[in-house]
């Protein structure tokens, strides 16, 4: 079992960093990041999933060990991102979890490469986040900082109920660094992708079995945003868990025996 993390070449010369984990005898998970964190997002639930799947984490674009390329992203790259990722390791299908940014990759990869996805898990996301003005606004803030401290905090009272926050748990320092650590221009750009996303009618084409989790309490993309989603997607199943936004993290022994259970067709 390997823990080194990789990198690849998107097609368009970016890098990609990811790391391949556990029994290759195994179907393979591809994990999407959030915006703002980077593949160790997933550290607290590798563990379990690695018992049942070949798990495939990557760092999104802009974030973590990946390039940072200048101006904004669109969802049809940050899709592609994923498709050449599975062509470089020559992995025909995986089963795809993603969660807010990475569950909008999820939709578009259900969409536009439905070939490519076994079953495919959408996790506190949403199909549409606007208005753009919002974003606009949250982008010219980012990149106009003097550092990430502000931003920072306000990514993490998003994903993350008080009492968590006030514990200043080793979850929650650790997502605080990563924040801090981001290239203002790799947010900038992810933050673009989801302002001009939207996915409300496409996602009425995706095939492939659904399941979606969402937030009880999540400000970001709100329960209701999953429910529209699962009731969108043709068969999709809905999960609403007494979370905020990082759902994964907050419960991660419901999260992951959901994903389980869904993804082995309990």
């Amino acid at each position: 079992m390997s823990h080194f993390t990789h990198t690849t070449t998107a097609g368009d010369g970016a890098r990609i960093a990811y790391r391949f984990d556990g029994d290759a005898g195994k179907p393979v998970l591809l994990l999407s990041n959030s915006i703002g964190t980077t593949l160790s997002m997933w550290d607290g639930e590798f563990e379990a999933l690695g018992r049942h799947f070949h798990v495939l984490r990557y760092d999104t674009r802009g974030h973590g060990g990946s390039g940072v390329t200048p101006g904004a992203y669109s969802m049809d790259r940050l899709g592609r991102d994923a498709i050449e990722l599975l062509d470089a390791l020559k992995i025909e299908r995986a089963h795809f979890l993603g969660l807010s940014l990475g569950g909008f990759i999820g939709q578009w990869l259900g969409v536009h490469a439905p070939e490519r996805i076994d079953r495919l898990v959408l996790a506190n996301t949403s199909s549409w986040l606007g208005p753009a003005s919002v974003f606009d606004e949250r982008i010219v803030g980012v990149l106009a900082a003097p550092d990430m401290k502000e931003t920072a905090e306000g990514f993490l009272r998003n994903w993350f109920p008080e009492r968590l926050l006030i514990e200043n748990g080793p979850v929650v320092q650790a997502l605080r660094q990563v924040l801090l650590e981001i290239d203002p221009q790799g947010l900038a750009g992810a933050l673009a992708a989801v302002r001009d996303a939207d996915l409300r009618r496409p996602i009425a084409l995706i095939e492939r079995p659904t399941l979606v989790i969402a937030g009880e309490f999540d400000p970001v993309t709100a329960a209701s945003h999953g429910e529209l989603i699962a009731a969108t997607v043709p068969g999709a199943r809905l999960l609403t868990l007494p979370a905020v936004h990082l759902s994964n993290v907050e419960f991660p022994k419901e999260f992951v025996g959901a994903v389980v259970d869904f993804l082995e067709d309990r």
